[in-house]
């Protein structure tokens, strides 16, 4: 079966964290380069770069798979992958509707700009993406899979914005398609302190935020096609063919 290089977290210039640079030309560009086949888009509580980066990426031959990283009102990063543009505008008016009507200020959290394959800004989120939205976890797992999408806690092993420092524990009918791991730790080794975890599938991406980060880690799938139902397939067996690089 063909075998397919994936960074899953990957933030645009529209997250306050992400760099000016990390504008869809750049991240494709970069993306390819570094010999990936598959990636996502998910900046911090919105979507509107995922279109252009989609976009970019069909003409370059990388698939792009329409995402987000949910900031929880519990401040529990959750990633969120939907099947097409359809289902991520429906999830980005949840987001409008639960984003709290806190004013950004660019020159503490850094500027939030949507821009098209030319680099020209077609949208600045004026609420601050920064901060959690007005929902619980179980809420928004609820409505990523309503919406059709998977739902993958992110960075787990992190002593912030992670389940377990904030919540310390996986909530039991929590509906978890899979965890992710930062570039610091191994699935195997997080595994060790966490061995109620056995059995589920483990992501590892690079959580870029700067255009040299992107693939710094990433996954390799075994898939039958480069589309998104052989992708969410990867989610619905008992031992997934997923590789980490790390």
């Amino acid at each position: 079966m063909p075998r397919f290089k994936a960074d899953l977290h990957i933030h645009t210039c529209l997250s306050p964290c992400g760099d000016l640079d990390m504008s869809p030309r750049n991240i494709i560009a970069a993306a390819k380069r570094k010999g990936m086949d598959i990636i996502a888009i998910t900046d911090h509580n919105s979507t509107r770069n995922v279109r252009t980066c989609l976009e970019i990426g069909k003409k370059n031959g990388v698939f792009v798979i329409p995402g987000c990283e949910v900031n929880t009102q519990e401040e529990v990063h959750c990633l969120a992958y939907f099947p097409d543009l359809d289902a991520l505008d429906d999830f980005q008016c949840y987001l409008d509707e639960k984003l709290p009507d806190i004013e950004n200020e660019p020159e503490f959290f850094g500027y939030q700009v949507a821009v098209d394959e030319n680099e020209v800004i077609i949208y600045e989120e004026q609420r601050t993406l920064f901060t959690g939205i007005q929902d619980d976890i179980e809420g928004v797992e609820k409505k990523v899979h309503a919406f059709g999408g998977i739902f993958v806690p992110a960075h787990i092993d992190r002593m912030k914005n992670g389940i377990y420092s904030q919540l310390g524990f996986v909530p039991v009918d929590l509906q978890c398609d899979a965890f992710e791991v930062s570039r610091r730790i191994t699935p195997a080794d997080f595994l060790k302190t966490h061995p109620e975890l056995a059995g589920n599938l483990f992501l590892q991406n690079s959580d870029a935020h700067l255009v040299h980060d992107i693939a710094f880690v990433h996954n390799v799938f075994e898939m039958a096609e480069l589309n998104w139902e052989s992708f969410r397939a990867l989610f619905s067996v008992a031992q997934p063919a997923i590789e980490n690089s790390l």
